[in-house]
């Protein structure tokens, strides 16, 4: 779960990685990381004039650097141009009527089609009131892609929680084409429920479905459990088809390794451990059996047979709720190229692993910031940004 401190939000996951998830595409393999990361780096304030409350995510749209796009946590999408000194804000949606916020609850994901520059449509991730549920949305641009209607919603998938916390909401398309979806473990402490570890939940997994379809999704054929029913509401008579991985507590925030397709997670961890997985198909990542790499409850002996390792945690000395990154693959500090950069939300701190690296690699820390990091965010040059909680956005810069 994610945690909360003062007027903070925190989010916390678990996850365990092992390697890919999406190819290449053909073409020379990326250079291998720099061994000799840099021993630091500076996050300097940019799009100063825009005015953002809780954000909890920061994104362009494919092929489209004029615009950035931000998600409050109330339930409003904030659109700005890409201009770090003079830009102010506009609404690009606005569905705060139909958002539960507060907490770790509110509208806390988004991804723009591959081809929205046609179709305009934007998917969303969102808790709704009344039972408290995940949502995952389409909306659509009646307007040549300068807002959405909010009048267009098509509800994808629904997912009923059974807390207030954990509950995810990261959404990105992978290099395949079809949708990625974090789910946290359902909330509460120590997965009470046992959803990390059970399959006919959709619960504490990530998620892979096909939206391009008619209506609702189709199950990707590779799909661990493609063969079964789709799970509704969150859970089915047999294993989820939905589900990509699994053995997660709370994958906050994940993405795509642009270069490789690698799929990349921070999984917030429940009292001990901080952990990044790299996620392939098909595994299980091991909360609530583990917690990162260690026996949960700690002091307890337990079996990692079938679990994946992290690739690398921290504990709470140096942190207390993870928050995932990306795979540094811009051109402003080239000894960082190929590693990928994560930071704490309660510490501000931020820190790189080479991304070839093994499981149980050691973390280099690169900042000790003040920032509650919400997100990070790449830009379409493979720069990156730290989104504040506070409502501030900060580049990474040498």
């Amino acid at each position: 779960m994610k945690k909360f401190y003062v007027f903070l939000l925190t989010i916390t996951a678990c996850s365990s990685g092992g390697g890919g998830g999406g190819a290449n595409g053909g073409g020379s393999p990326p250079a291998p990381p720099n061994p000799n990361p840099p021993s630091s780096v500076q996050t300097q304030q940019v799009f100063a004039g825009v005015l953002l409350a809780s954000p909890t995510a920061l994104r362009q749209a494919p092929n489209d650097d004029s615009r950035w796009f931000a998600l409050n946590q109330g339930g409003v999408i904030t659109e700005f141009d890409n201009d770090t000194q003079n830009a102010s804000g506009s609404t690009f949606l606005d569905i705060s009527g139909r958002v539960n916020s507060g907490g770790e609850r509110g509208l806390l994901g988004i991804a723009f089609h591959p081809d929205f520059a046609n179709n305009g449509e934007v998917f969303v991730s969102y808790t709704a009131p009344a039972p408290l549920t995940s949502v995952v949305s389409r909306f659509r641009s009646l307007d040549g892609n300068q807002t959405l209607d909010p009048m267009s919603e098509e509800i994808i998938l629904t997912v009923l929680q059974e807390q207030s916390n954990h509950n995810g909401g990261d959404i990105h398309f992978g290099p395949d084409g079809f949708l990625y979806i974090g789910l946290g473990d359902g909330g509460g402490g120590g997965d009470p429920n046992g959803n990390g570890q059970n399959t006919f939940s959709l619960l504490g997994s990530i998620l892979r479905i096909d939206i391009d379809v008619v209506k609702g999704y189709d199950i990707p054929i590779d799909n661990p459990f493609s063969a079964n029913a789709k799970c509704v509401q969150g859970s089915g008579a047999a294993p989820c088809p939905e589900i990509y991985a699994w053995g997660f507590r709370n994958p906050w925030r994940f993405s795509f390794d642009r270069a490789t397709g690698d799929l990349w997670a921070g999984d917030v961890g429940q009292g001990a451990w901080e952990e990044v997985d790299r996620v392939e198909l098909g595994e299980n990542y091991g909360w609530n059996v583990r917690e990162g790499a260690h026996c949960y409850p700690p002091g307890s002996n337990c079996s990692s047979a079938g679990l994946v390792d992290p690739i690398t945690e921290y504990d709470r000395g140096n942190g207390q709720s993870i928050t995932g990154g990306y795979v540094y693959r811009g051109s402003a500090i080239a000894n960082l190229a190929g590693h990928y950069i994560f930071g704490d939300f309660a510490s501000g701190r931020i820190w790189s692993v080479p991304a070839n690296s093994p499981a149980g690699a050691t973390p280099t820390e690169l900042a000790d910031t003040s920032h509650p990091i919400a997100a990070f965010a790449e830009d379409l040059d493979g720069e990156l940004y730290v989104v504040s909680y506070g409502g501030t956005i900060h580049q990474i810069v040498p």
